[in-house]
């Protein structure tokens, strides 16, 4: 979540909102221009919002949280989630994908509804248990 990105000679500074915390700090990182190396973070009140500026700044991640197509089921739609969160820029094209996947009810919370072959570790699990009509 980029707002705001100043240059100053060796040293850029991007400014972010935290979202590690209900906080919402404002945060400033201060990276090497060269190398992208973060060298200072400004504007956070807890832990979260330090590790939360370096993590996005150096490779943003998020968690997948979508539906999929469900057969027999109580309900249409099956609310799955990433099991863990996943690179920002792979977000998208997982959506995408999900959208062509279907599932049989029942399915039971946690289940896992899809894993990605060509990125290792990236589980789709069910995020609710869903019966049969």
């Amino acid at each position: 979540m980029s707002a705001e990105v100043q240059q100053k000679g060796d040293v850029t500074t991007v400014s972010y909102l935290c979202i590690g915390c209900p906080l919402g700090c404002r945060l400033e990182v201060d990276a090497d221009t060269s190398t992208n190396a973060v060298v200072e973070v400004r504007g956070f009140s807890c832990r979260h919002g330090k590790e939360y500026a370096v993590q996005e700044h150096t490779a943003p991640l998020r968690l997948v949280t979508t539906t999929v197509a469900i057969d027999n089921g109580l309900w249409p739609r099956l609310p799955v989630r990433s099991q863990m969160p996943v690179p920002k820029d792979k977000v998208k094209a997982i959506c995408e994908h999900l959208r062509t996947v279907r599932v049989s009810a029942p399915v039971a919370s946690g289940a896992i509804i899809w894993t990605d072959d060509q990125e290792p570790g990236i589980k789709i699990v069910a995020a609710r248990t869903m019966p049969a009509r």
